[in-house]
């Protein structure tokens, strides 16, 4: 007998917030967000931050009376220990994750008994974008490491019924004979790791059009909104592609629209802010509707390291006024890219997701690495790829069309090029060289 508990009944719940209206989203947000600072101001780190904050809150629009977050206000002075986020007694903490690294050393992170229910409460709603069910077998393509991603999907989908498949320290050809033999109906996986293996799949004679995945969850990296990429995953597969988007300090905060072309932040569990940084505005601009800008998140529901206000690095092009099923703000595009990331080349903004979706476009499967060096006061963009001499140079044809601007293609050795599970790291910065 299955002695594992599941949280009955939780679709119809979530499709009525999907659902809910302004004035009532912004109701319930503000009765979170005040419960959230009030338990905050015991927090060691927040006591000062807070300061002399009165609360309760009236107002959303209040928000900017908090001090933004950032990475770097995370990290605890000594690397290896848990951000400074975390000052619950040890013995509050039952699990251990850490950052991905992205920038810095790899931070640990911690999260009591209820802080885990509510990040599998968070990832019921990507399941539910994705039809999940208990009839469904889903195919973990991971690696299981210390990276928080895929414990939550994997206690998630325990939590709806799903029968879970660990495809941990398994080669690819091995994941996809698990796949075929226990008739997985659900991958989840990077959107890089779908393509290499449609790859492997075609080395091995095997069409996954004709396997029993109908759906994949993509995440860990820009691709799952991004047409070029998703219609080569898609047609490849021959099943849908849902995306997701979450962070190890902030929870897993997005989930896929309908149309597959864009997030939806779950704004019963977050409050969203889109915000423009300049020297004119160091603390923020608020976005208009449409405007590409970073996104701020606050968690509602992490009371053993709350981040509140914090800077995600994600730039997105948000929208209020959509006709998609689920009213939550809708993302066009996705994450279109990290602030950090973006590189001026000649004049011209470019995020390595824009590079990447050109490359898709001409090949869907080919890996392939940009590297950003400095000739004088110009940044230069160079893109090493496994592919044959004529072939880089229509790709770097199709650079100069889409971009209006030179980028060096360099063809490399096939299988010379490192590949990924998790996230992708195809990014070279020889700037300080």
């Amino acid at each position: 007998m299955n002695q594992t508990p599941i949280k009955q009944d939780a679709r119809p719940d979530i499709a009525w917030q999907w659902g809910v209206d302004t004035d009532e989203l912004e109701t319930i947000q503000l009765r979170r967000l005040n419960r959230l600072l009030a338990d905050a101001g015991q927090n060691a780190f927040y006591r000062d931050r807070l300061g002399p904050l009165k609360l309760p809150l009236e107002s959303l629009d209040q928000l900017d009376e908090l001090p933004l977050l950032v990475k770097s206000d995370l990290v605890a002075d000594s690397p290896g220990q848990p951000g400074r986020l975390f000052t619950l007694p040890r013995q509050s903490y039952c699990r251990f994750h850490q950052t991905s690294g992205t920038s810095g050393h790899p931070m640990p992170v911690l999260d009591t008994a209820a802080d885990w229910c509510w990040w599998l409460d968070c990832w019921q709603h990507v399941l539910h974008a994705a039809h999940v069910t208990p009839a469904d077998v889903a195919m973990m393509a991971f690696s299981f490491g210390p990276f928080i991603g895929f414990w939550t999907a994997s206690d998630a989908l325990v939590r709806s019924g799903a029968l879970m498949v660990p495809g941990g320290g398994m080669s690819s050809e091995t994941r996809l004979q698990m796949i075929h033999d226990h008739r997985c109906t659900l991958v989840c996986c990077t959107p890089t790791y779908a393509l290499h293996l449609l790859a492997v799949a075609d080395q091995m004679s095997i069409n996954l059009r004709d396997s029993t995945v109908t759906r994949l969850i993509v995440a860990g990296e820009p691709g799952g909104s991004q047409p070029a990429i998703r219609a080569r995953i898609e047609q490849g597969w021959g099943a849908t592609v849902i995306d997701h988007s979450g962070a190890s300090e902030i929870g897993a905060w997005g989930f896929g629209s309908d149309d597959g072309r864009g997030l939806h932040v779950i704004e019963t569990e977050f409050i969203a802010e889109r915000l423009c940084f300049d020297d004119s505005h160091p603390t923020g601009r608020r976005a208009g509707d449409g405007e590409p800008a970073e996104l701020v998140l606050t968690g509602l529901g992490r009371y053993g390291g709350p981040a509140i206000r914090y800077r995600t690095g994600d730039i997105v092009q948000g929208y209020r006024n959509h006709d998609h099923r689920c009213r939550f703000l809708y993302l066009d595009g996705g994450v279109l890219g990290r602030s950090d990331d973006m590189m001026v080349i000649r004049g011209v903004n470019v995020f390595p997701s824009s590079i990447e979706s050109i490359v898709r476009q001409h090949d869907a499967t080919a890996e392939f690495r940009m590297i950003v060096t400095k000739q004088g006061e110009m940044d230069t963009l160079a893109v090493e790829a496994e592919l044959d001499p004529n072939r880089c140079a229509e790709l770097a044809e199709l650079f100069h069309t889409r971009l209006a601007m030179r980028v060096d293609v360099q063809p490399v050795e096939i299988g010379s090029l490192p590949r990924f599970q998790a996230k992708s790291k195809r990014l070279v910065d020889r700037r300080s060289d």
